[in-house]
């Protein structure tokens, strides 16, 4: 039987966040709240993201498009697997045992994100290899490597956290189950090469690549100004400031790259902390882990107020659908008043 359902020997439930426990609801009503929150906003918000990139042909057109759904595709199983710990912390009953329960989940939701972070790293590449070779850029980046890219990246994120089962915790803490919080160590040496397989490569890549594209950026925006001034001057006008042209792009997904790592840092440091026996506190634990995994609606919301193609293909989606309902309300009304009429024919 679930351990976090049998509670203490008080009888009550296994809660991280105890100050928000209510006898009368007999239930971990914070946490609990936390969790269903995020997971309505993780599924609703990638949803939406999905069904634009599929109803808006023009964001294909930019390869980073895979790798973006991509990343939508795994936040939103994460916010599908969200699912389990909001069952157990309101005593659905589990089939299979707590610990076989914690240690699936903690892996899915860690090779889920090590995807998202993969994704991010392989987005930077791509637009680094965009901007320094921009001639040879359409046969170095082809939709079968691409493909290819992709396949790679959730393989290598299953393997990386397939020892967590002998090993110990993963890179992420299910908390919320009590034999996560109370038996499942966390291995010193397992969170090395963690950090030295996924965090510190992706870290290393993404701060490599942006700082070129916005240095190479910068200075072709120096030349073309320059060159804009010269000929201006010539021919008695003004020139106008003109930005690089893969700046703005590029600075959309710096945004989104920029937000995964600050809502991933705390947990990280935590996470360095906890398996090196220096700090330790179950409710910093769930902050950070479940602020971490906020990321999974954060990626869309940034994406769908930085990108003027997603807008468009937002706003024709949320066209198709309304004028969708305005048919079936028309037929509806229609249908209502020929009824109306027979109706009172009859009665004539």
């Amino acid at each position: 039987m679930n351990s976090s359902l049998v509670g203490n020997q008080s009888g009550r439930p296994f809660c991280l966040l105890a100050i928000s426990y209510l006898e009368t609801i007999n239930f971990c009503l914070l946490e609990v709240v936390i969790i269903v929150f995020l997971m309505v906003l993780i599924i609703s918000g990638n949803i939406i993201v999905i069904f634009v990139f599929h109803c808006a042909p023009l964001l294909n057109h930019h390869t980073t498009s895979y790798f973006i759904q991509t990343m939508a595709y795994a936040d939103l199983l994460v916010g599908v697997s969200c699912l389990v710990p909001s069952l157990s912390l309101l005593h659905y009953p589990i089939v299979l045992s707590e610990s076989l329960v914690c240690q699936i989940f903690g892996y899915v939701v860690s090779v889920l994100k090590s995807v998202s972070m993969a994704s991010l790293a392989c987005i930077s590449i791509d637009r680094y290899i965009a901007i320094t070779k921009p001639l040879t850029y359409n046969t170095l980046v082809t939709p079968w490597r691409l493909r290819i890219c992709i396949l790679t990246i959730w393989l290598y994120s299953c393997l990386v956290f397939l020892p967590s089962f002998h090993w110990g915790k993963p890179g992420y803490h299910g908390d919320v189950f009590q034999w996560c919080a109370s038996s499942w160590d966390t291995d010193p040496y397992f969170t090395l090469f963690i950090v030295v397989m996924l965090y510190a490569p992706a870290a290393f890549i993404v701060c490599f690549t942006y700082f070129n594209i916005f240095r190479i950026c910068q200075q072709h925006t120096k030349e073309i100004n320059e060159r804009r001034v010269r000929f201006s001057s010539q021919d008695g006008e003004a020139g106008e400031a003109q930005p690089c042209p893969d700046k703005r792009y590029a600075m959309v997904l710096f945004r989104i790259t920029s937000v995964f790592y600050i809502l991933w840092l705390p947990y990280i440091i935590y996470f360095l902390l906890e398996s090196s026996n220096v700090y330790s506190n179950r409710v910093a634990s769930f902050l950070t882990t479940w602020l971490a995994i906020s990321n999974s609606f954060c990626n869309c919301v940034i994406y769908s107020l930085s990108n003027s193609v997603f807008q468009k293909g937002l706003k024709r989606l949320s066209g198709a659908i309304c004028a969708s309902c305005t048919r079936q309300r028309v037929a509806k009304d229609s249908s209502t008043s020929r009824s109306k009429r027979s109706s009172n024919g009859c009665h004539v």
